[in-house]
């Protein structure tokens, strides 16, 4: 089976109703509730929710030299908010899972697979 990266965004800024507490105990109980499918159906292998983007630290080389700056390396309204990994038959599996995932959390989903591994 194919290992899968579903990316979960957010937009920076994005204007709507905030949820409530009620609102916001439904989606968390959604998402765990197909966090569980996943993993009965062996789809699962790792899934994580991020700080928002002004935590980030960016480590880089610059002439020599190791540097570190504050905030997300890329200026942009749309942020990684999470991922998920997941081993699938065919991108088709992998789509029918990030479908059910934008269905609970009502944000874009990215769906790209890992590079084949070599064998030595």
């Amino acid at each position: 089976m194919a290992k899968y990266l579903l990316s979960v965004h957010s937009v920076a800024g994005a204007v709507g109703e905030p949820m409530t507490a009620e609102q916001m105990q439904q989606v968390m109980e959604q998402v765990g509730s197909l966090e569980g499918e996943m993993k009965s159906a062996g789809a699962w292998v790792f899934g994580g929710r991020l700080h928002e983007p002004d935590t980030a630290t960016v480590v880089r080389v610059s002439d020599g030299e190791v540097l570190t700056t504050d905030g997300p390396f890329a200026e942009s309204r749309e942020h990684l908010g999470g991922f998920y990994i997941i081993e699938a038959e065919d991108l088709d599996a992998a789509l029918a899972w990030a479908s059910k995932v934008t269905a609970c959390v009502n944000t874009p989903i990215e769906i790209r697979p890992f590079a084949a591994e070599s064998k030595p």
